[in-house]
């Protein structure tokens, strides 16, 4: 018989961290377009982000067809993605220059594991066009049940809070990561 999931995010009862939700006022709008497989996957951070951020979207999908495309690039976007030498050449986003970063309206990121991100952005060529948003340093995760592959790789959540902190200096999105801190503590309370 399976366990009684909680209906907002997904989880289990005894590990649900809807208690440490919070509602971040945010101008820019994140829209995240979630890999089907990291969707049912019980540690992603995208449902988690777009449950806390008040402008926000999910999709979930490998595949968008071309008049959902042709709709989320109907506003002025940037995509979250490190500049990989694969990717065509890009404007990059510097949140220090007020006027580029004053101009996105949309903030795009994919939700998935890396191998899975690059196919969204090879079925999709146009989000390989926009201008980027790289985060940059030395960046560690606190994502301890759950690894990368990626030198200076961070969850989704943790991506998405630095980079709206730079984008959107008015706001204080480190309180983005409390149900992921949670999260964490709930599973390794577990072990």
């Amino acid at each position: 018989m399976p366990r009684p999931l909680c209906q907002t995010c997904l989880r289990p009862l005894a590990s649900c961290y809807c208690s440490a939700l919070v509602e971040i006022p945010n101008t820019i709008k994140v829209l995240i377009i979630q890999h089907p497989l990291e969707a049912t996957h019980p540690f992603n951070t995208g449902r988690m982000a777009q449950l806390c951020l008040s402008n926000s979207e999910l999709i979930i999908a490998e595949t968008l067809a071309p008049a959902e495309i042709q709709r989320i690039l109907s506003t002025p976007s940037a995509l979250l993605y490190p500049s990989l030498p694969w990717l065509p050449a890009s404007p990059e986003i510097c949140a220090s220059a007020n006027s580029s970063a004053q101009a996105i309206k949309q903030l795009i990121v994919i939700d998935a594991t890396w191998r899975k991100s690059k196919k969204i952005l090879h079925l999709h060529p146009a989000l390989q066009q926009l201008p980027r948003v790289s985060l940059s340093g030395d960046l560690t995760s606190q994502y301890q049940i759950r690894k990368t592959t990626v030198s200076n790789g961070l969850s989704t959540i943790e991506s998405i809070a630095k980079a709206m902190q730079q984008l959107e200096h008015s706001n204080d999105f480190t309180a983005l990561l409390k149900p992921f801190h949670k999260m964490i503590a709930l599973q390794q309370s577990n072990y």
